[in-house]
This record gives C-alpha cells, structure tokens and sequence, in this order.
C-alpha cells in the first residue's frame, strides 16, 4: 500500500502520514494538495511532501481526493520550506500558512461566497451544482459547513475549480471584498465581413450614422492588418475614446451585426504595459558602480550597493535585471514597504512592460493567487514585492535585488515564522545558484560588517545622480519650547522654513514615527491614564475616529468625556502623533493642502497610489508621515524634511537604537533636494549634541558604524553574536513565573553568562497574555544547530510537566 506525509496549515510538530487509495496513486505527486480528514470533522487541503510504502505505527486515515493535476509548490520551494522550519525553530506547517495565499490554503474554517456565475451556465459535475445551489441560499459559508451537507470525498477538488472560475470564492478579511475587473471587448462580426470588399459596402450602411462610420474606421485602424478569419478583439473603452462616440452608437452598431461584443474577465497578473523599451542612461559613476557589481558577482554570491541616497541606485538595478531576463532567468526584487511599490512599477514598466508582476498583502487573495500561478507557470520572470515574496515558486531564479535592505520591516514579528526576508533571499539564492544584490545608504551593521570582512562584495557610489548635492542638515534645540506650557510642535525656524517653501512652489514632509493624536490621555485631577482592558499599556487617542485604541491588540473605546476613574472632565492629550501634526497645520496654514501618510491613513492598495500620486502631482504641499516617507520615495520638488523629534527614537531601550535612528533620520533626510535645488533638513531635539546625530549631521556613516561596533564587540551583540529571544506566555501569572523558573534552571548551566533573563518586558501582557523573555547571545563559533538543539531539549522538557503544558513558548532567532 502507499503512503503520503503531509503538511497541513498547523503548527504541527510532524508531518502526518495517510494511506492513498489505489485509484488515488497514479494521481499522486510531491508537491501537490490532496484532501484529508483530520480529527472526527475536519477537512484540511494538506500538501504532500513525500510518497513511500513504509505503514506508520498508528492506524492511518485515507487521502479523500486529490486537488491539483500539477504540483503547487516545487522542490526548491520545499527545500527553501524546510530550512525556514529548522532555522527560525518553527514548524513546516507554520511556514505553509505564510507561504501560501489564502485562496490556496483551505480547511475547515476557510469561509466560502459566491462568485460571478456566467449567464449561460457552465459544465458543472453533481458536486460542484450542489456547492453552488448551497451557496445560492447561504452565503458565506465554511468549508466545514459544506462537509456537513455534500459528499466529502471530492469536496476541495470540486471547490478548487470552482475557485479558479470565479464562481465561488474566499471571503476577504480586508475592509473590501475582491470582485473579478471584467472587461468588455468589441470585435468585427466575421459572419458580415469576409474580406475587404464586404467591409467596404459595410460603410453603406452607415449614411445616415457618422458616428457608427467612425467606430468602424478606429476599430480597423486599431486591428490592423485585419485578420477577417479571427477578428481581433479590443477593448470597448478604447475604441470608443479612439473613435470619440457614444455607448449607443456601438450598441446601433451591435443591434446591425457590425461588431460582436463579449465580456472576459481581466488578467489580474497584468500591469499596463507602459513599455518603451529602452534602458536609462547611467553616469560615469553609476557605470562603474555596474561594473563593480558586476566583477564582484563573478566570484561572490552577494554584493552590497552602498550608495548614498538619489545617487541612483534603481538605474543600476535596472541594468542588471535587463541582463537577467536576457539570460531567460527570473528576478525578485524585494521592497520594504508596499508604497514604494506604486512609484517604483512605473518605472519598470517604462523598460519591461507587462513583465513586471506585483505582490503584496494589500491585493486580494484572487490577485496573489493569480500571480501564484503565472510564476509556477512561468508566465512571469519580474516580481516587484515585499517580504512575502520569498514564497513564491520561482524555477529559475538568476537574481535577487533587496533594496533598502537595512529595514527592519523585512523582518517577520509575529505569527511564524519569524523570518528576515533579506536573510532568507540570500539563502535561496544560493540553493538556486542565483546572485544576490544588496542596497542601501544606510547599511544594516552586520551587512557592512561581512561586506568588510569580504563576505559579500562592496561597491561604493558616494556622489548623487546628476547636479543633486546632499541636503543641508541642522539641529534645533527645542528644549524651550518644551518647557513652554503652549509651545507647539513646531519651532519657529521650522514655521519660516515651511512658509518660505510654500511661497516659492517647493514642498515639504515632515517625519513623526509615531502614528495617531496623542499617545495617551491623562487626569489632570488624579493622573488616571486610560489602558487596554488585554495588553498593560495605554491607549492611543485617534481625534479622526474619536476613539482610544491599542496598538497592541487593536482593542478601542470611544474618547471618555469624563475621567474613568475620578469622574473628572479635566482630561488632556499627552505627547503628539501624525495625526496631531496634520491638524495643527491646517490651523497655522488654512490654504495649504496637508496630506497624512502612515498605518491609518494606507489600509488600502488605492489610498497608498493616491496619496503618492498626489503629492507627485504638487496637489499636496506638506506630506506627514510615519517611517513609511523614509523609504526609497522620490520626489523632485521636495527642498525641506522635518524630524519633529529625534529624541523618542534615541532614547528607546534597544542596542539598535543609535544605528536606526541614524537610518531613519540619514533616510528621511535623502527625500530631500534629489535634484539642482540643494535641500534643507531641520531636527528638532533636546539634545543637539549627541553623537549618533552628530553623525548624522556630517553624513558620517563609518563614525557611526564603528563606534557601535566597538559597544557591540564588548557586550557580545550581532555580528559578535546571535540573538534568540525566547518569549514564555500564559494566562496565569504565577504559572508564568514557575514556568520561566524552571525553564532558566535548566538553561543557565548551558549558557552561563550569555542567557539574560528571565525577564518581565515592559509591556508584560498582550491579549490577556502574560510574558516573560530570556535572550540568548549564542557565540558566533558555536553551532547554531547544536544550540537550537540544546534549546529544544529544556522547552520539551518543560512542556512535559502537567502544570506547563498550557505555557506557549516563543522562539525569535536573530531577534531584531
């Protein structure tokens, strides 16, 4: 008999082995999703890893039905699987629920609605009409549900195609629900025109119709050469702005037999094909950086781009993509955040057109699919994407570009695993034989540490992009306008400065990394402070939708008019965020238009293009934002960048602090003056004089970077170490404490003195969560293998104990 292991979407700590029925065998393939029962009622799609004939020592359930004719997922991506789980201490299943997207993954709890179904029907089986007369009198509806009515042998095979028709489809858990774009397309009636003659007296009908005669005469000019055998469809409103009639004139034309009309769904992998073709010209500089990067790739896997910002970097990775494709490999090209996405497209398209595919969360699980698919069937060789986009089943991948590289949003928090993307790129490049090209103006420490210690290759490009010189960069010492009890947000230069750009045309952005009104409200009476009723922190008042809410757990209560605990009215809002910033701007300057750009105010894939485009466009003058505005944007008619305060940044208990508080303000600062108007960047801070801005203020990146080098040598810091931040958590704090007791007894003759903790964060509950973290600095020359199995060794040994068995224990590797 054959057997199958399987993934399921859980964090399993194994694989789970079914028996295959004979008629299922010959069907059955590495990679591809089957059905299988998991429990007395669930219904998972599970992913099989491996065919064999060795019987398991339990009884095995039997695979119900087979989904997929291909494989899903292909070796390198299984190979790619299996080291995230071993790596990042997680579990295979864990890493199928991130890798795939949700249209792809269904189980039980997967909920079902019904789709667009096609006026004339389709050729369904029993199954699938039973699925859609359910759906037809109840929808959404779980898969679970559906077990519950209909057969459950070919349950997921039956929902898969239909999924792929559009006739059903997942439920969104975004704000708005996924719709397929149809597009209506137009073409010449065959059966009317049979060659160039009987197109010709088509015009006779026409006489009394200018209109119509000027549809026929753009839809041949749009088709030509006309193919009067297989007439070329083209899209309704193009050959209607072409031909400048009205609707009703085509639908004369329609009701004649002149044009025949059809609806078809849009390819929702395609972008606008803006293609010219033609690469942009590099300066001396950016060509010898090519060149550089070129020679360094010959013998080294990766090579770090460090280049100063608008120094041009994107030109060069546009050549170095145009060399890829030119080979017939695949390139990744990995991006920090999705709104760099919008402006960045665009100017692939003007080289690559409709080569370029895009993935990120804030297209629908249909579009993320679709793109899934184009890749697996090698429909595309361009991804431009977020972290995600590791996942996706590249075959012949030949490079892989992480711009930005030093951001920490490449790094994967929460749920598993816990991945850094630019890590993970860097190793599937190599399983994959491809190269791997790092960039940033800001270099993360341990990037620059191996491009010095001549891991990677180092190409330096210190000049900016043409006539662009560095901004000017000046600290303001604010700290009288803080002890001002009406003093603003804004120092007074900072006011002269912003009203000086206006006047002469020039925008502004101005940087908070702190998101919301005011990062809590206080009792002037008894000093109550308003906290999350699941997380120990307080909550952060949002003026736009009037409400307090956690940033932790997302747990809101409308603003109090009254103090929750004294009863006092005398409340008042403490600290400031973006969102009071753009309010006391459109107060001091009434007919400036303030855009805001940060988590609140982007949730959706439209309000990141608009708000980009906007400000492109010069309809926004002053953009506040978030760290979102630091990353890679480029704006040409920015001269003046605020930081409206350094010190928040600066002070935060973190080793990384100096090093990402000169990535962010260095970064923020680069938007400024990126062509022949040198540009201005004011800090607002009480402490003017601390090194990190300093350095900062003279552009010294290697002053930076070795005086935290040197801090991190002597307290045993990456790239001396590695860090593990193991995280225990429970409802109950008294176990909690028991627990970490025990699990530090066993851990502390392992390590000695490079386990820190236990430990009780400064936030210590998360969704009614207790928790308490060690960090281990495990030792560069050790084996990282042997230490996660030492590691794995104590958490069994805990989670053995009846009294521990509930304690969820975290595992972070290369905590960030």
């Amino acid at each position: 008999m054959s057997f199958v292991d399987v993934i399921l979407p859980l964090a399993l700590p194994k694989l789970l082995t079914y028996a295959v029925p004979q008629e299922l065998q010959p069907q059955m393939q590495v990679g591809i999703r089957v059905t299988v029962p998991l429990g007395k009622k669930k219904l998972y799609a599970a992913l099989v890893q491996n065919i064999h004939n060795q019987a398991p020592a339990y009884a095995t359930k039997e695979v119900l039905s087979v989904i997929d004719e291909q494989p899903l997922v292909n070796a390198q991506q299984l190979l790619m699987w299996t080291w995230i789980a071993d790596y990042y201490m997680c579990t295979l299943g864990e890493v199928m629920k991130a890798a795939l997207p949700a249209a792809l993954k269904m189980e039980s709890e997967t909920k079902i609605i019904l789709g667009d179904i096609p006026d004339e029907g389709l050729d369904w089986d029993s199954d699938q009409e039973l699925i859609v007369n359910v759906l037809q009198n109840k929808s959404p509806i779980s898969i679970d549900e559906l077990a519950g009515m209909l057969p459950k042998k070919n349950l997921l095979r039956s929902l898969q195609q239909l999924l792929q028709t559009n006739v059903v489809q997942v439920e969104e858990r975004l704000q708005n629900t996924y719709k397929p774009k149809m597009q209506t397309l137009i073409a010449l009636n065959s059966s009317r025109a049979h060659n160039e003659e009987e197109v010709n007296a088509l015009f006779a009908l026409f006489k009394r119709s200018a209109q119509q005669e000027k549809l026929l005469l753009a839809y041949l000019a749009m088709a030509m050469p006309v193919d009067y055998e297989q007439p070329l469809w083209v899209e309704q409103k193009n050959l209607l702005d072409k031909a400048q009639v009205k609707p009703s004139a085509l639908k004369a034309s329609i009701k004649k037999g002149i044009f025949v009309q059809q609806q078809q769904a849009q390819d929702l992998t395609k972008m606008r094909d803006t293609s010219q073709n033609t690469l942009p010209a590099l300066s001396p500089a950016q060509q010898q950086a090519l060149n550089e990067i070129e020679h360094c790739l010959a013998t080294k896997n990766v090579a770090l781009l460090h280049g100063v910002t608008s120094s041009g970097k994107t030109e060069i990775y546009i050549h170095l993509i145009q060399q890829a494709l030119q080979e017939g490999k695949q390139v990744l090209f990995l991006l920090p955040e999705i709104a760099l996405t919008t402006q960045l497209i665009q100017r692939l398209q003007k080289v690559f057109g409709e080569s370029v595919g895009v993935y990120h969360s804030k297209f629908s699980d249909a579009q993320r699919a679709a793109t899934y698919h184009s890749l697996l069937n090698n429909k595309t060789q361009l991804i431009v994407g977020v972290r995600s986009s590791i996942f996706l089943p590249y075959s012949r991948l030949g490079l892989v570009i992480v711009d930005e590289e030093h951001e920490t949003t490449y790094k994967q928090y929460d749920p598993a695993p816990r991945y850094h993307a630019r890590d993970v790129a860097i190793v599937m490049a190599v399983q994959a034989k491809a190269k791997v090209v790092l960039g940033s103006a800001t270099p993360a420490i341990e990037t620059f540490y191996n491009a010095q210690q001549g891991k990677y290759g180092y190409i330096p490009l210190t000049q900016r992009y043409g006539e662009a010189v560095l901004p000017l960069i000046r600290m303001l010492n604010v700290s009288d306008l803080r002890r001002k009890k009406n003093g603003g947000l804004f120092s007074p230069l900072l006011i002269q400065e912003i009203e000086e750009r206006l006047a002469r045309k020039e925008q502004i952005i101005l940087f908070q990394n702190r998101r919301g009104f005011s990062p809590y409200v206080e009792c002037k009476d008894c000093g109550f402070v308003p906290q999350c009723e699941h997380c120990n922190v307080s909550l952060t008042y949002h003026k736009y939708t009037g409400n307090l809410v956690c940033h932790y757990c997302g747990f809101s209560i409308p603003m109090p008019h009254s103090c929750m605990a004294c009863g006092s009215s005398e409340l008042s809002t403490q600290g400031f965020g973006t969102e009071k910033i753009e309010e006391e701007l459109r107060i001091i300057f009434p007919e400036t238009v303030v855009e805001r750009m940060d988590l609140d105010t982007t949730r959706s894939r439209t309000a990141y293009h608009r708000i980009i485009a906007d400000f492109e466009s010069r309809r926004t003058q002053i953009l506040v934002g978030t760290q979102m505005v630091t990353k890679g944007l480029d704006f040409d008619n920015v001269t003046l960048v605020g930081v409206l305060n350094a010190d928040t940044m600066l002070s935060f208990p973190d080793f990384r602090s100096a090093e990402r508080s000169f990535q962010l303000i260095q970064q923020v600062a680069g938007r400024a003056g990126r062509r022949s108007t040198q540009g201005l960047v004011l800090v607002q801070t009480r402490t003017p004089f601390h090194p990190v801005l300093q350095q900062v203020q003279s552009n010294d990146y290697l002053a930076m970077y070795h005086q935290q080098l040197d801090e991190r040598r002597k307290f045993h810091y990456p790239p001396f170490s590695r860090l593990i931040r193991i995280t225990l958590k429970h409802r109950q704090p008294n176990t909690l404490q028991d627990a970490a007791a025990m699990l530090a007894q066993g851990l502390q003759p392992l390590f000695g003195e490079r386990l820190l903790g236990p430990e009780v964060p400064l936030i210590n509950r998360i969704q009614n969560l207790y928790l308490i973290n060690f960090l281990l600095k495990a030792d560069i020359h050790t084996s990282l293998q042997q230490v996660k199995s030492l590691l794995r060794q104590q958490f069994d040994r805990l989670q053995q104990l009846p009294n521990f068995k509930s304690v969820v224990i975290v595992v972070d590797v290369d905590a960030y």
